[in-house]
């Protein structure tokens, strides 16, 4: 009988194809399965792995995805994604943040509901409802398309058996349970926004984590909020649903946020004449009162007050309550077991009813020190402090973008990284938001910190941000750079990080004599580099 020759170390597919891990692992099997590689001279160019992607799947993509900007609106992006493959529109209709909060990133939640190993479409909690919208719809389109190869191009694992197999905390469909130690206000008086320091004890959950990892944390609605929409629907509070009282279904369950679509179809069902129309428009997406964007579940209630839903079917038709994910603003080199956030809570009134963000106030008002509550750690997606600890870092986070570098400078000091460390911070007023003031002075007294840069856009006549300060120092700042610096930039990503990216193309095009074009493609290598890493929102 002939045995099989041993495989090469070489891979018939290189790293330079424009293939993921997965897909680069799959084809190579499936190469194996097709031939002797011990008659392979040389692995497969670029090109000729790309012809013969296209060949075995049929989808032609080429894995460009121009889309993925978190600042583009969706149908931008989903114009850009025209003529693709199904699983990639999939990608195109996710908020583009990398954030974590569905437990992967947009491009492997978009591949596993196409593979079909994920059915939840409403995982996107920064996409939101417009995101599942869209998803549903391409939903439909992926179950009309032949199965042929097109829309998988790697087999996915079974999600129930990767779930199983994660340790408590590691994910957010295996949470741990972690304790609530305290909370403090780090704005000052006179301040307009209110911004606290939370803490957590990890060892009941014997978590650990490394800075630049997120934390996952299941918040509880706000009773007062639970009780209205008990009172609307005209149930008692111990209306049994699955075996679990209905307020208490309400409160750690379901998501109370905006109204689901589902919502508005139920409503259309047990309703009639003008009101089952309107109900079937917000239903298909349509905003017949010009109220749409308002309307959570009790104001959907309250918009058609006349309905009372039975409190089961009312159930159902709601989404199940999502985690938030925060930004570690702590280093479990420094306080081991311990773990902090840098959270601002989410205050806002909209007609004569005052709302609040889930998690914010939760964090802010509604947990006690001592109560427990589940929790999981997100790994980072590329967010992380360089292997070398000789390499300067510049971190760039006004506001509670401040919250990973705390971590980092923490880590740094803890582990006696030897190498600079430079901090951007800005805020409003120096006089009442200027977070940790005393820990980031210290640093500075000690040499931790060798640089901070400040800038407050309310102290004076103009308003001047972080970017301005940049442009201030840009001489310094581009030294760092050519130096081998890694620069980071955490916080809102509409307005500040590409505010931040295009100071740094031009402190790039100024003082390291290059053209605006070389100055962009500088900074994109950065990127591919690892050297420029983002964590916005």
């Amino acid at each position: 009988m002939n045995q099989l020759s041993p495989q090469p170390d070489f891979s018939l597919i290189p790293d330079t194809a424009p293939f993921s891990a997965e897909q680069r692992s799959w084809l190579n099997g499936f190469f194996a399965g097709l031939v002797s590689l011990d008659n392979v001279v040389s692995p497969l160019s670029a090109e000729q792995g790309a012809a013969v992607m296209k060949g075995v799947t049929g989808d032609g993509d080429d894995g460009e995805a121009p889309w993925h900007d978190q600042t583009l609106p969706m149908p931008e992006r989903m114009k850009m994604a025209e003529g693709r493959p199904v699983r990639r529109k999939m990608m195109a209709a996710m908020a583009q943040q990398d954030c974590g909060q569905c437990g992967y990133n947009c491009n492997d939640y978009s591949d596993a509901i196409a593979a079909r190993s994920e059915e939840r479409l409403n995982l996107c909690v920064p996409g939101g409802k417009e995101t599942a919208r869209m998803l549903k719809a391409l939903y439909v389109e992926l179950d009309s398309t032949p199965v042929a190869k097109t829309d998988a191009p790697k087999i996915a694992p079974d999600a129930n058996a990767e779930i199983a197999s994660t340790p408590a905390g590691r994910s957010r469909d295996n949470p741990a349970m972690a304790s609530f130690l305290s909370r403090r206000l780090l704005n000052g008086k006179g301040s307009e926004k209110e911004t606290w320091h939370i803490e957590f004890d990890l060892e009941p959950a014997g978590l650990d984590y490394v800075v630049g990892d997120s934390f996952g944390v299941f918040a509880r609605n706000d009773l007062g909020l639970v009780d209205q929409i008990i009172a609307m629907l005209g149930a008692l509070h111990t209306t049994p649903i699955n075996g679990k009282p209905l307020r208490d279904v309400l409160l750690e369950d379901i998501s109370l946020a905006p109204a689901p679509d589902s919502l508005f179809e139920l409503i259309s069902f047990i309703t009639g004449g003008a009101q089952r129309e309107k109900a079937r428009k917000l239903a298909q997406g349509e905003d017949p009162d010009g109220d749409a964007a308002n309307l959570d579940v009790l104001a959907t209630l309250q918009k058609f007050s006349g309905v009372r839903p039975h409190p089961e079917a009312f159930i159902e038709a709601l989404e199940p309550l999502q985690p938030r994910l925060y930004s570690i603003s702590s280093s479990n080199n420094a306080t081991p077991g311990k773990l902090s956030l840098t959270v601002d809570t989410v205050r806002y009134v909209i007609g004569k009813r005052k709302r609040m963000g889930l998690a914010s106030t939760f964090l802010a008002e509604r947990i006690n020190p001592g109560d427990p509550l589940k929790v999981y750690v997100q790994k980072a997606h590329g967010f992380a402090l360089p292997d070398d600890p000789d390499t300067p870092v510049i971190m760039v986070g006004p506001g509670t973008g401040i919250a990973p570098f705390r971590a980092f400078l923490k880590d740094r000091e803890a582990t006696q990284a030897p190498g600079r460390n430079w901090l951007f911070f800005g805020h409003q007023r120096s006089d009442c938001d200027f977070f940790y003031a005393d820990e980031l002075n210290a640093m500075k007294e000690s040499g931790v910190l060798t640089r901070l840069s400040l800038a407050w856009s309310r102290d004076g006549n103009e308003k001047f941000y972080v970017q301005d300060r940049m442009r201030e120092v840009g001489r310094e700042l581009w030294s760092w750079i050519a130096d081998g610096a890694h620069l980071y930039i955490c916080g809102d990503a509409k307005r500040m990080a590409k505010d931040v990216e295009r100071a740094l193309v031009d402190i790039v095009a100024q003082y390291g004599m290059r053209s605006a074009d070389e100055a962009i493609a500088f900074v994109a290598e950065l990127k591919k580099k690892g050297r420029f890493q983002q964590d916005v929102y």
